[in-house]
């Protein structure tokens, strides 16, 4: 999906940056993943922690998983829509993206779903990369765009109305939390939009 014009040198290192991104997310999960349940005691997001002050679980919550089939698909999940939206992105928006998506889905399940006692996973905030890296290259749009933005536009719409989807509960090995899948939506919607508006503002100059 790579249509903007950029020089190589540019290309090349937010691909770097973003891969580095990936590996850097990988170890800090892998490293919780080892310590099994106490590290998931100790770092998920858990509401109740969380409002004695242990208030580094908003963050820690998105890298602590299930299991290790949880992780395992999380970041094949992440490693595709890396591969979809890297070179839509220069690194300074990719970062800006990741800072804004993790604290955006947490405190979308903290101010909004207020019964929701307990969450893990990336996945919130790889809706969060997906729908940035699509609307921040909008105008410049081919098919393989529509194919993928229509796909990412059914699947947040089922869940909002019907819930997961049929097998994604299977692979996670427990109930997924629809809402932070939309709570990072919403996130890239709002990062994408202001790259993409970044960008035509400096090409009419």
């Amino acid at each position: 999906m790579g249509l903007r014009q950029a020089d190589s040198t540019d290309r090349e290192r937010t691909l770097s940056a973003a891969w580095l991104a990936v590996l850097i997310m990988a170890a800090i999960s892998l490293a919780i993943a080892v310590f099994g349940d106490d590290g998931r005691a100790w770092l998920a997001y858990d509401r109740a922690a969380i409002s004695a002050g242990e208030y580094w679980r908003l963050l820690t919550g998105h890298f602590t998983h299930l299991s290790w089939q949880h992780l395992f698909y999380n970041f094949v999940g992440l490693s595709l829509i890396t591969f979809l939206v890297a070179s839509e992105l220069k690194a300074g928006e990719l970062l800006m993206i990741w800072i804004f998506a993790l604290p955006t889905v947490s405190a979308g399940l903290w101010f909004f779903q207020p019964d929701l006692q307990w969450y893990v996973g990336l996945s919130g905030a790889q809706h969060g990369l997906l729908t940035a890296g699509l609307l921040a290259s909008i105008g410049r749009w081919g098919i393989e765009h529509w194919v993928v933005a229509i796909i990412v536009a059914g699947k947040l719409v089922y869940e909002q109305l019907f819930g997961a989807l049929p097998f994604s509960e299977g692979a996670s090995g427990d109930a997924v939390i629809v809402a932070s899948h939309f709570y990072g939506a919403v996130s890239g919607c709002i990062t994408g939009a202001s790259i993409a508006i970044r960008v035509r503002a400096q090409a009419s100059i």
